[in-house]
């Protein structure tokens, strides 16, 4: 399996700065476990109805950074929002 590279991670978390590229870099994740922390965000209803657990291991720190990420997002686009009133 291979690790994420700082190429891989930039693809996949497009507007990230540096600290989150290393974040995720660091967690010596795979691109796989990063491709099932994305699929966690974007449908986590239906994953757990399936069966599935809440994720754990590389794929909960990826998760876990992956929402900090959105959090901080949804912050800059309320900011921008309000500058523009």
């Amino acid at each position: 399996m291979t690790r994420i590279t700082r190429d891989d991670a930039v693809k996949a978390v497009g507007g990230a700065d540096d600290i989150a590229i290393a974040q995720i870099i660091g967690t010596g994740a795979t691109i796989q476990e990063l491709a099932e922390a994305q699929a966690w965000l974007a449908n986590d209803e239906s994953l757990m109805n399936i069966g599935r657990r809440l994720p754990t291991g590389r794929v909960g720190e990826l998760v876990e950074i992956l929402i900090e990420l959105e959090a901080n997002d949804e912050d800059d686009g309320e900011a921008v929002a309000s500058k523009e009133s």
